[in-house]
């Protein structure tokens, strides 16, 4: 039995559906329905921000594992409002959260060199020919 839910949201859905009626208008402009491809341009847009603003008020749930009752279309997500762990339009919303940090090290321990800057990488310079030597 899986534990996962991926794209089962009123945000998901919504948005698929303006986003469907934007592509057909920007199809028709293409064959020459005059307003179609300026109509379609507006609707596509559209589509993105009506299923941003439904995700940030709880209707698009982040995919991965989540309880089956938190499955159905009904059931809006309560940690919304927080934002979601690498989401892009939570992100863009201001609402960052940051994913779960490693535990601490036990204790002090020995300083390892290069440790906070990356590896100790020393790069030598390359020499000099001078300019009368044709020995190269």
């Amino acid at each position: 039995m899986s534990l996962y839910d991926e794209g089962h949201t009123v945000a998901g859905w919504t948005g698929t559906a303006v986003g469907a009626v934007g592509a057909t208008a920007l199809g028709l402009g293409v064959c020459g329905w005059t307003p179609g491809f300026a109509l379609g341009a507006v609707v596509s847009v559209a589509a993105l921000v009506v299923t941003w603003v439904l995700h940030l008020v709880g209707w698009g749930k982040p995919p991965g594992p989540r309880p089956r009752d938190q499955w159905s279309l009904r059931v809006r997500d309560r940690s919304a409002r927080g934002g979601h762990v690498d989401c892009l339009g939570c992100r863009l919303a201001g609402r960052r959260r940051a994913p779960a940090s490693l535990p601490a090290a036990p204790g002090p321990g020995p300083a390892v060199p290069g440790s906070a800057t990356g590896p100790d990488i020393t790069v030598a310079a390359p020499a000099t020919v001078p300019a009368g030597d044709a020995s190269h």
